[in-house]
């Protein structure tokens, strides 16, 4: 049995779905998680990570656990204990969702410094371990959705500046492979899309899946961190804007690793913008 832990977020959410079509028993858990948010077949188990007493009747009998590190709010995660927790209930193997920043701002103590801790307390754990270092998420752009139904407009910074951006379902397909199967322990992968994509770009896709033009407006700094310190830390919304605005070869860097492991090239972004076109009519 596997563990999905972020089982309502969009890699968990997909990766849920994955592993119940494949024929393969999960819990899915979250905080808010229910029976109806999961398919048929899956046990839907409430479940905060913060929590480990809660956590351990969720890990028995299971053999493999998916674990999302949490990102800038992961130094609350209490990894070690919830990892042996995870072991006392049959756990041998965890596939950790960590992120990019762990090697291209392995400084940040916001974004690498964070994730990488998390990283620190998986190795140590004595269970096998993968771990996904995915960038930016083409799912950031449902920020953009109510401009988009309302005024169809998309406002952002650094216009034309492009990054490789997956598909959070590549992630879930890319996680499901190492979940089931044993060559990928001790292995990192790097998970990007196929392409630099800018947001001018992002915004011209949205309009094409919905068939209407779309209109980018281009924000200052300033202004768009504004907007991000209304819902996160201002030294997060700044090295957010530096990745963005300033991404270093790192972070523009195309990885193979998606194709390595699903055979397959990763989905653009035009792609996932048709497959989500109904969250912003």
């Amino acid at each position: 049995m596997i563990v999905v832990t972020g089982a309502t977020g969009n890699v968990g959410r997909a990766l849920v779905r994955t592993l119940a079509a494949a024929g393969e028993p999960v819990t899915a858990t979250s905080r808010g998680v229910e029976q109806g948010d999961v398919p048929a077949g899956v046990l839907a188990r409430r479940a905060d990570l913060t929590d480990v007493a809660g956590l351990r009747p969720v890990f028995d009998g299971a053999d493999a656990l998916f674990l999302q590190s949490g990102g800038p709010s992961a130094q609350l995660l209490p990894t070690a204990a919830l990892l042996e927790a995870a072991a006392a209930g049959g756990v041998k193997r965890v596939v950790l969702l960590s992120s990019q920043g762990v090697a291209t701002r392995p400084d940040s103590a916001s974004h690498g410094g964070v994730a990488r801790a998390v990283e620190e307390a998986v190795r140590a754990s004595g269970l096998e371990w993968t771990i996904l270092r995915p960038g930016g998420f083409a799912s950031n752009s449902y920020a953009w959705a109510e401009s988009v139904r309302t005024a169809r407009t998309v406002a952002a910074p650094f216009g034309d500046t492009g990054l490789p951006v997956i598909d959070p379902d590549d992630i879930a397909e890319v996680a499901a492979v190492a979940l089931r199967a044993g060559e990928h322990g001790g292995r990192v992968y790097e998970l990007t899309g196929p392409a630099l994509v800018t947001p001018r770009q992002q915004a011209a896709a949205i309009g094409a899946a919905l068939g209407e033009p779309v209109r980018f407006v281009e924000q200052s700094r300033a202004q768009a961190l504004a907007m991000l310190t209304r819902f996160m830390p201002e030294p997060v919304a700044e090295t957010t804007l530096s990745i963005l605005g300033e991404p270093n070869e790192a972070e523009r860097r195309v990885g193979a690793d998606v194709e390595r492991m699903l055979g397959r090239p990763a989905g653009s972004y035009e792609e996932w913008a048709r497959r989500n076109a109904p969250a912003f009519r």
